[in-house]
């Protein structure tokens, strides 16, 4: 019987979310890999949308294309809701949930429009992170893990995101040290 060789898939991404006072930061490396081979190190993963005039920073993890279906469906869901994040990214994930072709999507997204901070996931939920740090990807571990050691110092949030992800990509080969960085404040 012949073996079915299997796509390897796309890893590479790693964002994190830091929410300490009074801003929020999301940032995000810029490595993508297929296998074991590094497609592209600038790839921008950290995104700005501003649906009727309210700012939304977004981060993706996962697929590329499946990521903007959802940023494009998650811009829709706060033009319908406007300065309501939590109630767009709820609608959101219950769509992604429900619906036979969302569902099948692979990616996740951290979103602020800086006084929520909120992960998405294609399991239906939308989650508010404890210690007000999020981390998604292959060096979300890594990175949520620096982060909270870092959060007591007088570190700015921007500057815990950018050490928490520079640390992570120490340490996860699929994540590198070029980063893009959003800031938003509360």
């Amino acid at each position: 019987m012949a073996e079915t060789m299997k796509f390897p898939g796309w890893h590479g991404t790693t964002i994190i979310g830091v929410k300490k006072n009074g801003q929020v930061a999301i940032v995000g490396d810029g490595q993508v890999t297929l296998g074991q081979t590094v497609i592209k190190g600038s790839a921008r993963k950290v995104r700005r949308i501003s649906p009727g005039g309210f700012d939304v920073v977004c981060g993706f993890a996962g697929s590329t294309a499946d990521a903007f279906t959802l940023l494009e469906r998650l811009e829709a869901k706060l033009e319908a809701s406007p300065g309501q994040l939590a109630r767009a990214s709820v609608e959101l994930a219950k769509d992604w949930r429900m619906d036979k072709y969302l569902r099948n999507l692979e990616a996740m997204l951290i979103v602020t429009d800086g006084n929520d901070l909120l992960v998405i996931t294609g399991a239906g939920d939308v989650l508010e992170p404890e210690h007000d740090i999020a981390a998604i990807g292959s060096g979300g571990n890594f990175a949520l893990a620096a982060a909270r050691a870092l959060d007591g110092s007088d570190l700015s949030a921007e500057q815990v995101a950018r050490r928490a992800l520079e640390i992570a990509a120490e340490i996860c080969v699929y994540t590198n040290g070029n980063v893009t960085v959003e800031v938003i404040d509360a």
